[in-house]
């Protein structure tokens, strides 16, 4: 099962704690500030670990594709009943009206080569085959390893593109998580306001 567009399929779709803990990012990355109607949720992108991933999705946010965005789906254990393998994150979408401007998917780049894990805070490219990326992404919401290379929550185990984590706000992203949903669709959904670099951020 992948992690997919609300409208229209696209892709998404527990490591031991010491591995979860080596998995982490070790630079300090990109800041980059994500406000909602939820609350502010800051995130480092890895551009030295994940460069291409980092930045497919930096362009996304210095080209204000996000603002007026939403969170529009969330994947807990009680909306996954057909899923052997079941996942906890939220996907966000870029603003439907950019949607036409989107630029050409990206390649994925691996966790077996990027070192970057899907534990809880990550966030990553929603995807369906392994060159499928745009804008699409998710936050997980404890540690995924099924999201992993070899894992099989996508059926081709090559798994997603993890490109950074969540540093402030995990609050935030449970609570959008838990929020009220018609199956995976929250509703109504958590709308993105702005997403942009921290100040400073390069």
């Amino acid at each position: 099962m992948k992690i997919y567009r609300i409208a229209a399929a696209i892709g998404l779709g527990v490591i031991p704690a010491g591995a979860a803990a080596q998995s982490r990012p070790a630079s300090a990355g990109v800041a980059v500030v994500i406000e909602t109607t939820k609350g502010r949720i800051e995130v480092a992108v890895d551009t030295a670990r994940a460069p291409a991933t980092a930045r497919n999705f930096l362009r996304y946010v210095d080209g204000h594709f996000f603002d007026g965005g939403q969170f529009g789906r969330t994947v807990r254990a009680d909306n996954q009943p057909t899923d052997s393998v079941r996942i906890a994150v939220i996907q966000a979408y870029e603003n439907p009206a950019r949607d036409a401007q989107q630029f050409p998917p990206i390649p994925l780049e691996r966790t077996t080569a990027t070192g970057l894990h899907h534990v809880d805070g990550t966030i990553s490219m929603a995807r369906n085959t392994p060159a499928s990326a745009r804008s699409s992404f998710f936050i997980c919401v404890g540690d995924q390893p099924a999201l992993d290379f070899g894992g099989r929550r996508n059926p081709d185990g090559q798994g997603f593109g993890a490109f950074g984590r969540v540093t402030s706000g995990m609050a935030v992203v449970r609570a959008i998580w838990s929020g009220q949903a018609d199956g995976q669709r929250l509703t109504p959904p958590v709308r993105i306001i702005r997403v942009a670099r921290a100040s400073g951020g390069r």
